[in-house]
């Protein structure tokens, strides 16, 4: 079987990516709920990702594949803390609502 990339072509990878990371900006724009600003930056960081990983395969260099271990490392780091802010102002308000957090200004 010859290699994935040359049967697909870099151009589908790309595409892929860019459709993925439009869908997240525009979650993260147009929604106010926390949840999904979070899923939408997911999205975002998992299009960068997967292009990296694509033009990683289709240069041969493994340098790619490795930032984007580091890359979701940072990511999952960035979930916890994330959730972790999410559940304090659950607490406090009890609404994850983005435009709630004016009230808590003081």
């Amino acid at each position: 079987m010859e290699n994935i990339l040359q049967e697909i072509g870099i151009d589908n990878y790309i595409y892929l990516s860019t459709l993925l990371f439009c869908v997240g900006a525009f979650g993260v724009l147009y929604r106010r709920n926390a949840i999904v600003m979070f899923m939408s930056i997911e999205i975002m960081l998992n299009a960068v990702n997967l292009l990296l990983v694509a033009f990683s395969t289709y240069h041969q260099d493994a340098a790619g594949q490795v930032f984007v271990f580091f890359s979701m490392a940072v990511a999952a780091a960035e979930v916890a803390v994330g959730l972790a802010i999410l559940v304090a102002v659950y607490r406090n308000l009890h609404s994850i609502d983005i435009d709630n957090l004016k009230k808590l200004k003081g």
